[in-house]
């Protein structure tokens, strides 16, 4: 069992990126009535196994003038690393919710050691300085849909109304990775059972891709800005199977979930050929969709955020990969408390793999 010592702080719920929020609140609700028993709130330093921080980093990047979120960042960055739970472990043991991209940016550096609740990886160095984030260190949590859950009165209900073959809608002009957006857009638009739209902000927005994603068979889901995109979450709430664009993707909680049974991986020199990408999906037969469809009904709780946090939903596997963490963690932690300046260098590794991807979706 995991134990964890929190920091008070107070801010309302936003956007995709809030999974700071829900994790929150989940730790700070009453015994009573937590639903989750594999972590417990301690109020003693000595007893934690874990820290979480609970700045809010993403909504004050948003909300706060520039200057008055780089001051904000940087007294929460001294208060947390002048307290003896992190001098002891150097950070180890600390939980830093970033999921934006931009999130705690300008300080981050200094918390290097901590484990960073991220969307994805981002190989690419745009936004990550090399060696700063790792699998191994680190966490990628699934962004929060941005539609509604379709249950299995809307399955059941949708099933003779998914006459589109890919949907896709959100914006076509993006940077880095995201370059692939415009490249599909070119080459599927106009194309017989598909449907590519210019996303557009607001809850009109969402609605529109709420009924396009419940009428399609495939949802369209390359990378964005970084290798992740809600659109992924968003399809998979929605009863359609994501086609996965974005070769440089790590999915959350993967040594839980096999994304095979309701995601096809394509890679991009692939579906950017004249007429292949199509040609794949027409090739997936009526029983494999109704695999993969019967899958997603199963997979749509472990992304739901939710309070009280429910028994394997994101909150709860949050926890359960942070356990498969610990022993790594004590084990730095413990050997860099006990070494001798004539000590060789703490070790550290990397062995992160390329995560690629194959036609018939069998992505590592």
């Amino acid at each position: 069992m995991l134990s964890s010592l929190i920091l008070l702080w107070s801010v309302e719920p936003d956007s995709m990126h809030s999974i700071d929020y829900w994790l929150w609140t989940d730790l700070i609700a009453p015994e009573s009535e937590r639903l989750l028993k594999n972590v417990v709130r301690v109020h003693r330093q000595e007893e934690a196994d874990l820290f979480y921080i609970p700045i809010f980093t993403t909504i004050s990047f948003f909300l706060m003038e520039k200057q008055q979120c780089k001051a904000l960042y940087r007294e929460a960055l001294k208060w947390v690393t002048d307290q003896p739970a992190w001098k002891r472990s150097e950070g180890r043991d600390h939980i830093l919710p970033v999921h934006h991209p931009w999130s705690f940016k300008s300080v981050r550096r200094y918390m290097k050691n901590a484990i960073w609740l991220l969307p994805d990886m981002d190989s690419t160095g745009n936004w990550y300085k090399p060696g700063q984030v790792s699998l191994e260190k680190d966490l990628i949590l699934p962004y929060v849909p941005n539609v509604h859950l379709c249950d299995p009165k809307c399955l059941s209900e949708s099933e003779t109304n998914r006459k589109t073959l890919l949907f896709f809608r959100g914006r076509l002009k993006r940077n880095a990775g995201g370059k692939i957006r415009s490249k599909l857009g070119a080459e599927l638009s106009g194309a017989e059972g598909v449907q590519i739209e210019e996303g557009t902000a607001g809850e009109a927005g969402k609605e529109a891709a709420q009924d396009g994603m419940r009428k399609s068979i495939f949802c369209l889901s390359p990378a964005g800005d970084t290798p992740s995109s809600a659109r992924l979450f968003d399809a998979i709430v929605s009863g359609c199977i994501p086609v996965i664009v974005s070769d440089e993707l790590e999915l959350p909680f993967e040594g839980i979930l096999d994304y095979r049974k309701i995601a096809l991986f394509v890679s991009s020199s692939d579906a950017v050929q004249p007429g292949w990408l199509l040609t794949f999906l027409r090739s997936i037969s009526p029983s494999q969709i109704r695999e993969m469809r019967t899958n997603l009904a199963k997979y749509s709780r472990h992304f739901l955020y939710s309070h009280p946090a429910q028994p394997l939903g994101p909150e709860d596997l949050v926890w359960r990969m942070m356990a498969g963490k610990l022993v790594n963690i004590k084990l730095h932690t413990r050997r860099s408390q006990r070494v001798v300046k004539e000590s060789r260098s703490l070790c550290t590794c990397d062995c992160r793999r390329a995560n690629l991807t194959s036609p018939g979706g069998e992505g590592i």
